[in-house]
């Protein structure tokens, strides 16, 4: 039976009414105003190539991940990077990103990050934006908490900027299957081509960041007669059956959870999805009858006026992606990235591919179970600070962040 024909969801959900919030938040637009792009700024990266398993022209956790997770996705739809780059960005805050097999490189997961965080300022500094969020009444909190894993208005619209990043440095994996030459003319022609508006329809939750974390894509590119670029019908069409593979999932075990268990839909949700991370909250409490849209791209009338969050998150991402892609400049400098943490009293760490209050509690979850103490997760400056007893446990924990799908690299030292 559907979970939805046993119980009614977690009391204020409701995506049509958060996106309605979101967008009287971002109107008349979130970047009214360019954007400070900053100064001139050099950032040396080191690179270490992907190495793909026997017989796939995957990675062996690529492989896993999509056995595990992205039915029915065949193998041969999925583009892998060729290396992936590690550097710190220009706040010192370590990165890791992945580039190739296109010819774009390194540039693009850099430029991005310094546009994000161009981008993050922006929000920071807007008094207008944090005046209205003050003004969202208990009504409004409920509706964000019950609907959204990052429940502040100012940390949606961050991820929302993050999660542009991560379509435009994914797909640059496929740019040598476009008629883009440069970095530039890239992020101009995936907005032009309605690209970052069909990830957010078409892929589902949790699919982008996962498979950026791995450095893989799921899609390939064709070109129009016009100079855009589209997915191909049978990208669409496997985008669609994993998306509904994904749903059904969901329901499923809320079904099972709230039936056989005798679990309410919020404990279901704080069990399968916070603690065990096996379902997409989003997802398990979607109403059967409902297709799934991204809360940025609905669009509502405000004050007379057709707006929706997304493409003025768009515009702005392009923009600023170009105009920075003049201030930085990049220099490789020899040798593999740095994963080892030599100190055996060091309990500061950093996770340069956490972005969100979802990966937060995922590593939180993975540490807490192996009955480690946890300081701090900050998914903004990506360091957590967590007790261990000793340097075998560390490791293990390590470890088993890792198969969780994130990295974990060395504290910044001044």
């Amino acid at each position: 039976m559907p979970f939805f024909a046993q119980q009614a969801p977690v009391e204020g959900y409701d995506r049509a009414a958060a996106s309605r919030l979101l967008a009287g938040l971002a109107f008349p637009g979130l970047f009214r105003v360019p954007v400070d792009a900053g100064t001139p700024r050099q950032i040396k990266y080191r690179t270490a190539a992907l190495v793909p398993g026997p017989g796939s022209h995957l990675t062996l956790p690529q492989q896993t991940y999509l056995r595990s997770y992205m039915r029915p996705c065949p193998a041969e739809f999925v583009t892998s990077a060729t290396e992936r780059v590690t550097w710190n960005d220009s706040d010192g805050i370590p990165n890791v990103g992945h580039a190739g097999p296109s010819s774009l490189g390194p540039v693009i997961p850099i430029a991005a990050r310094e546009t994000t965080l161009a981008l993050w300022r922006a929000l920071a500094a807007d008094d207008a934006l944090a005046a209205r969020a003050a003004r969202l009444g208990p009504a409004g909190r409920q509706v964000l908490a019950a609907t959204t894993t990052d429940r502040e208005p100012a940390e949606i619209f961050r991820i929302g900027v993050e999660a542009t990043a991560r379509t435009l440095v994914q797909h640059a994996y496929l740019a040598d299957q476009t008629p883009y030459r440069t970095a530039a003319e890239f992020g101009r022609g995936l907005r032009d081509s309605g690209i970052f508006a069909v990830v957010g329809s078409t892929w589902y939750w949790e699919l982008q960041a996962s498979t950026f974390r791995r450095g893989m894509i799921p899609v390939s590119l064709v070109t129009a007669a016009d100079g855009t670029v589209r997915y191909p019908a049978e990208v669409a069409a496997m985008l669609r059956a994993m998306k509904d593979a994904t749903i059904a999932q969901a329901h499923a075990v809320m079904a099972r959870a709230t039936g056989a268990e005798g679990l309410t839909a919020a404990e279901a949700v704080r069990k399968y999805h916070h603690e065990l991370d096996l379902i997409a909250r989003q997802y398990a409490l979607l109403p059967g009858h409902e297709q799934p849209r991204c809360l940025g791209q609905m669009v509502h009338v405000i004050d007379g006026q057709r707006f929706s969050v997304l493409p003025s998150v768009v515009q702005a991402y392009v923009d600023t992606f170009a105009r920075m892609l003049d201030l930085v400049q990049v220099s490789r400098i020899p040798g593999p990235p740095d994963e080892e943490i030599t100190d055996p009293a060091e309990r500061t760490f950093h996770v340069p591919d956490m972005n969100c209050q979802h990966c937060r509690a995922t590593i939180g979850a993975v540490l807490t179970s192996m009955g480690i103490t946890v300081s701090e997760i900050d998914p903004v400056t990506k360091r957590v600070i967590a007790g261990f007893e000793t340097v075998a446990a560390r490791e293990r924990a390590f470890d088993a962040i890792r198969d969780a799908g994130y990295t974990v690299v060395p504290p910044v030292r001044a």
